[in-house]
């Protein structure tokens, strides 16, 4: 596919950071986020693969592979990383892969479902059943009813009518990437769970997830922090899956904890 990648940035801080949003959203979903960091960083924020103005997805091999390719294409010096969703998955990936890259990796409920099938079968049942109707759903063409489904359990909490209209067909014209993403995030096609890949990201790891969220989250965080070597967890009260668009500045607070452990290490080897 073409490489072309619609970007923003936000904020004014010293630090460079990369921000990778979720799924049906675009680079604007890191909006809030960044005001609330805007004297720490510069998020540089990018649309992703079929969203926002970066190239439409050709369908063309995978689209985990794609949008890694183009988060890989900005990841030019060491910055942190800090993904919501599907993009936490392309973030713990880059992670895994350019590790020297990457100084701090922030994982804002990221959907690595794989990793709960795996360890927490039980716990990831109900998510599968979802999944499984949803897949039918989009198969069938039904893309509003399956917009409004996954909205309902993954948004921010509006209803299906109070969103306006432009931003409805804009979800329903990408519901398709939902499916499309199976293939990394329900089935590890990549294979970051074998074979200890994890355990590459040597750099501190937050995991973020809301109170309010579905119980497979807790889950996916639980499988993704012990196969990490420098972990830590965060729970934003009052948040679902959103967290990062309905609570921006209890996440930033979190966030800003985790490049302070960072910046503590720096000055430590600078010391030695």
């Amino acid at each position: 596919m073409s490489m072309e990648i619609a970007t923003r940035s936000y904020g004014h801080g010293a630090r460079q950071a990369l921000a990778i949003h979720c799924s049906l959203a675009h680079a604007g979903a890191w909006r809030g986020l960044g005001a609330a960091l805007d004297a720490d960083a510069r998020l540089l924020a990018f649309d992703l693969p079929w969203h926002g103005r970066s190239a439409n997805w050709d369908e063309q091999g995978d689209i985990h592979d794609a949008s890694t390719a183009m988060a890989r294409a900005l990841l030019t010096e060491p910055m942190d990383l800090v993904g919501h969703s599907f993009g936490a998955t392309v973030a713990l990936r880059l992670a895994v892969e350019r590790p020297e890259l990457v100084r701090s990796l922030c994982l804002i409920e990221p959907v690595y479902f794989a990793a709960a099938r795996l360890d927490a079968p039980e716990r990831a049942a109900a998510y599968s059943a979802q999944s499984q109707a949803l897949a039918g759903m989009i198969a069938r063409g039904d893309r509003e009813t399956a917009t409004r489904d996954f909205n309902r359990r993954w948004g921010d909490g509006r209803r299906w009518h109070d969103f306006p209209q432009r931003s409805r067909d804009y979800m329903m014209e990408r519901i398709g990437f939902i499916s499309a993403s199976a293939p990394f995030i329900e089935h590890d096609c990549a294979g970051l769970l074998r074979d200890g890949l994890l355990s590459r990201a040597t750099m501190p790891v937050l995991l973020v997830e809301g109170d309010q969220s579905p119980d497979v989250v807790g889950a996916i965080n639980d499988a993704i922090e012990k196969r990490l070597p420098d972990a830590r967890r965060a729970k934003i009260t009052g948040a679902g899956h959103m967290a990062p668009i309905t609570h921006p500045e209890p996440v930033a607070e979190a966030i800003r904890e985790l490049w302070k452990v960072t910046q503590e290490r720096v000055d430590l080897r600078a010391a030695d």
